[in-house]
């Protein structure tokens, strides 16, 4: 009798777990797309909460869709929770704390006005999408750049001080140059006017007026198109030996990585996915895979 409800309680969490992890089958393909579709309509109801026309006609309406959606959410992350061997493992992963962070904003709104407007965290969640189209498989170029930024922070870092330090000394200098009188009242105030005009952004709310600043702003955003161009080729240089590696495998070596179908299948245990079609354990913790 035990053994008759243990094996219910199992086949329960087990198609729980199929629907709400996985984007192979049907049900969890539907699932997915649903909560994608659910999650775009909430950005919406946020965005237009925000135009004051339209919200004054209709805020209780927008109020309740938001209010049913964010209950939606709260079933389905409690869901999440349930459906797997190791709950914290989820609840601390990426997607677990997105999810948590989508849910609890309207929560809090009861008690910070203004809050709600944070619900727009869910759009993180369109993350997922990559699962439904099967597009995991094709990330290997987004690791390669990933692993060349993280090759050239010290570079990056270096760079970034270089110009903060040339910001301050520029910075420094119209202020001494121009004065309070056109509008560089403060050093502090002219670094951020020299931060904008070396990023070639160029607000425009404060500009030098004698022909010696003047002068020195035109050498500021010279030297800004060619700043632009540094950390680019940084990352370029660190990017391109991170995909020459690729050189490394034997064109039989590339068809048989090439022939290598994955899914989205997840280990209910750890919770990892891309494993092999036709896979009966998980490639990282052995535990066995479900399939229907």
């Amino acid at each position: 009798m035990n053994s008759h409800k243990t094996g219910k309680k199992r086949n329960w969490k087990h198609l729980l777990h199929e629907v709400i992890y996985e984007a192979d089958t049907s049900k969890g393909k539907a699932f997915d797309i649903l909560l994608l579709i659910t999650i775009i309509a909430s950005i919406l109801l946020v965005m237009l909460e925000s135009v004051e026309n339209f919200d004054s006609k209709y805020h209780d309406l927008l109020n309740i869709s938001e209010w049913i959606i964010t209950i939606l959410f709260s079933i389905e992350y409690i869901a999440r929770i349930i459906s797997v061997k190791k709950p914290l493992k989820y609840i601390f992963s990426f997607y677990g704390i997105i999810d948590l962070l989508s849910t609890i904003p309207k929560y809090i709104s009861l008690f910070l006005a203004g809050t709600h407007a944070l619900v727009a965290l869910r759009a993180l969640r369109l993350l997922r999408v990559f699962r439904i189209l099967k597009l995991a498989r094709y990330l290997g170029a987004s690791n390669q750049l990933a692993s060349a930024i993280k090759a050239s922070k010290a570079k990056i870092a270096v760079f970034l001080f270089a110009v903060v330090i040339a910001a301050v000394i520029f910075g420094t200098i119209m202020y001494l140059v121009e004065g309070e009188e056109n509008g560089f009242t403060n050093i502090p105030k002219s670094v951020y006017w020299c931060i904008v005009t070396l990023t070639t952004v160029g607000f425009g709310d404060i500009a030098p007026q004698t022909p010696l600043g003047q002068l020195i702003a035109t050498i500021i955003m010279v030297l800004g198109y060619g700043i632009i161009a540094v950390p680019t080729g940084i990352v370029s240089a660190e990017y391109t030996k991170y995909s020459g590696t690729k050189n490394q495998f034997t064109d039989e070596e590339h068809q048989q990585l090439k022939s290598v179908s994955l899914n989205t299948q997840s280990c209910s245990n750890c919770m990892e996915e891309n494993h092999q079609d036709g896979a009966e354990y998980c490639h990282k913790c052995g535990h066995e895979l479900h399939h229907d």
